[in-house]
């Protein structure tokens, strides 16, 4: 937490107990009739209420993957691998066992998810796959995995690559 914002969420509770320590020099007020919160208190500090816990959350999350993680989740099935990379770069190679989408042809209200294989995504990098995920999640209402760091990250981790004849 930030220093400011703590010291914001202590202000009311600090104003409150100096507000409670009046004089009464007199001894003419009873305990009941201590003195009040200041007037506006409430107005003052409503907007902070609650803010410490009510950090907005993603409405969907998009869930990264590593290499290895992909790797053992196409080895153990029922994945859908869908790569959202153009057809230029499709050409040079593609995870086995992927079906190629491009991003720019990617409707997510268009896709068969019936058969309940968990979605899977990825491109180059990772950012044209979280793009798709985000799209995806807006749609399904869930979580969407997909591969960070993208073919990159893939090849650099010495995970096999189906290239096309004569490459």
């Amino acid at each position: 937490m930030r220093p400011g914002r703590a010291a914001l969420l202590l202000a009311p509770a600090l104003l409150l107990a100096l507000s409670a320590c009046g004089d009464d020099p007199g001894g003419s007020k009873s305990k009941r009739d201590a003195p009040s919160v200041p007037l506006g208190f409430e107005l003052a500090f409503a907007g902070t209420a609650g803010e410490a816990d009510a950090a907005p959350a993603p409405l969907v999350p998009l869930v990264p993957l590593s290499p290895e993680e992909l790797a053992a989740k196409i080895k153990a099935g029922n994945i859908r691998l869908i790569d959202v990379r153009t057809d230029e770069e499709v050409a040079g190679g593609m995870i086995p066992g992927a079906e190629h989408i491009a991003l720019d042809r990617f409707d997510p209200t268009k896709l068969d998810l019936s058969d309940g294989r968990e979605v899977v995504l990825y491109c180059r990098s990772g950012r044209r796959s979280g793009i798709a995920g985000e799209k995806l999640a807006a749609v399904t209402g869930a979580p969407v995995e997909h591969l960070e760091g993208g073919m990159l990250a893939w090849e650099a981790a010495g995970q096999p690559v189906d290239k096309p004849q004569g490459q």
